[in-house]
């Protein structure tokens, strides 16, 4: 019998080509009219954000605010910042197109918001936030590997300590994600390398986590079997928009098991190689995934053995011996780990990606601090971070 559980997925989404065009008709329909597009410099550059703000504006929805000066990990600073741009210009409709940072920025703007604060910071804490009048949101993903357009979850960086800030409440699930597979079509090898071994990651520790359920499973592995399939492809070949389009689907369900699972030691690890070591997120996820499952094995081992099949398919998976199966699992996502970086680049260590052993102290100390650690399923305290950390260099 499934114990009690709590399961919550509020976003509509719209994913296909030609979703961007049905974007205008679902703000109207939230009472939106006057936007404020929340972007970065480089999609700026690539002239993205005007070819959006061209389209809505056809459909009679004004956007008076472009703002794209957003840093690589988000800040609580520009948060704030942006949340008095929108009461000095009335917007009511926030718009997010991007990556990772530029949602999660998003998010935390709607939080101030919502919640009429004047800090995000007195925002924080697990679930603390109340429902509030919460401004539309829309997130119009630009990477396949976050899912952060689906959750409640927002990190963000406080710059005065160098940490990164979860916060975690469902009242900020986004309103509406549009899945276009133009809107990834141009990501470079490495960033798809990237934010795919996120997306698995998400999906891997969803299913493994404290707060799993039949719900949060289904999503977790028809992720890892749709991105099994398709991440290579879109690697090798990125205008192959039926392998964008999946890849973005993946993503999605691997960010809504999670939101409800939770994550575990490869995130609450990977948050402080982030804000030490400034490693971007997908590399740290896609460096640290195996060792962690290492670490875990004794607890999650027979979650990796089912794991098997939807990465590896049936018949590897019945040809696998019961008690190689989660050994398997394992190696299996070590090899894709090592294709990426035959294919693009992608580091395998933390050595490759600049870290230094001087600052594994550091990264440990804030890692224990991380709410990631708190809700894995085997017990995380420095010495197993550090040691962890040694096999990953």
């Amino acid at each position: 019998m499934t114990n009690f559980f709590e399961f919550q997925s509020r976003t509509k989404i719209l994913s296909g080509r030609g979703a961007l065009l049905r974007l205008a008709s679902e703000i109207r329909l939230l009472g939106g009219n006057k936007a404020i597009l929340i972007s970065d410099e480089t999609l700026k550059k690539l002239g993205i954000t005007e070819k959006i703000v061209s389209a809505l504006q056809k459909e009679n929805i004004e956007i008076p605010v472009i703002f794209t000066d957003i840093p690589t990990d988000s800040s609580l600073k520009t948060a704030n910042s942006i949340a008095e741009i929108c009461r000095q210009k009335n917007i009511n409709i926030i718009i997010g197109l991007g990556g990772g940072s530029v949602i999660d920025t998003s998010k935390g703007v709607r939080m101030i918001l919502s919640q009429n604060s004047d800090d995000i910071l007195k925002l924080s804490g697990y679930e603390g936030m109340p429902f509030g009048n919460p401004i539309p949101l829309c997130i119009i993903p630009t990477t396949s590997g976050t899912g952060s357009e689906v959750t409640g979850v927002a990190v963000i960086r406080d710059e005065d300590r160098d940490i990164k800030m979860e916060f975690i409440s469902t009242n900020i699930q986004p309103d509406i994600a549009v899945l276009d597979p133009q809107m990834t079509q141009s990501m470079p090898q490495k960033v798809t390398a990237a934010t795919g071994m996120d997306a698995l990651c998400h999906a891997i520790e969803g299913y493994t986590c404290m707060q799993k359920n039949p719900l949060s499973d289904a999503y977790a592995v028809t992720a890892i079997n749709i991105i099994s399939k398709n991440l290579i492809k879109a690697i090798k070949n990125g205008s192959d928009l039926d392998a964008r389009i999946e890849m973005a689907n993946a993503a999605l369900m691997a960010g809504i098991s999670f939101s409800n699972s939770m994550v575990g030691i490869v995130h609450g690890i990977g948050h402080a190689l982030g804000a030490v070591s400034r490693v971007p997120h997908g590399t740290a996820m896609n460096i640290l995934l195996p060792h962690c499952m290492m670490y875990n094995m004794d607890t999650c081992g027979k979650d990796y053995a089912k794991l098997l099949l939807h990465i590896a398919g049936p018949e590897i998976y019945s040809a696998t011996p019961q008690n190689e199966r989660a050994f398997s699992f394992v190696r299996y996502v070590r090899t894709l780990s090592e294709e990426l970086y035959s294919l693009c680049g992608l580091p395998l260590s933390l050595s490759g990606a600049g870290v230094s052993k001087h600052d594994f102290e550091k990264i440990a100390e804030i890692s224990l601090r991380d709410g990631a650690n708190l809700v894995n399923p085997k017990y995380v305290d420095k010495e197993s971070i550090i040691s962890i950390l040694n096999k990953a260099y």
